[in-house]
């Protein structure tokens, strides 16, 4: 019965820690980049897009494409960064716990 209520106990832990966590990744913002710097996309570690910024030099008419390859690519860039740090929260959320490999928590 002990290790029922340690358990459960342990859950409770979790689940306060998750919470905290979750607030944590919408406040963190890492960056993203594309075309040496012409194009750069903020996001939440969440992956929520907070901000783009295109270099005036990209604006024109005939290059339609490549500006739009290039937001695609930073947004890539920023959720691979997003991701990481999400990673390490979660590595330092669960770090107590074994979890069978490749579970996720969300």
């Amino acid at each position: 019965m002990r290790d029922l209520f340690g358990m459960m106990k342990q859950a409770k832990e979790l689940q306060e820690r998750m919470q905290q966590m979750q607030a944590e990744l919408d406040a963190i913002e890492v960056e993203g980049a594309s075309g040496g710097g012409l194009v750069t996309v903020r996001v939440t570690a969440k992956g929520e897009c907070k901000a783009v910024r295109i270099d005036p030099s990209l604006m024109k008419p005939d290059e339609g494409e490549i500006l739009e390859d290039l937001i695609v690519a930073a947004l890539g860039d920023a959720r691979a960064k997003a991701e990481r740090v999400m990673q390490e929260k979660m590595q330092g959320l669960t770090g107590g716990l074994s979890l069978p490999p490749g579970m996720k928590l969300f």
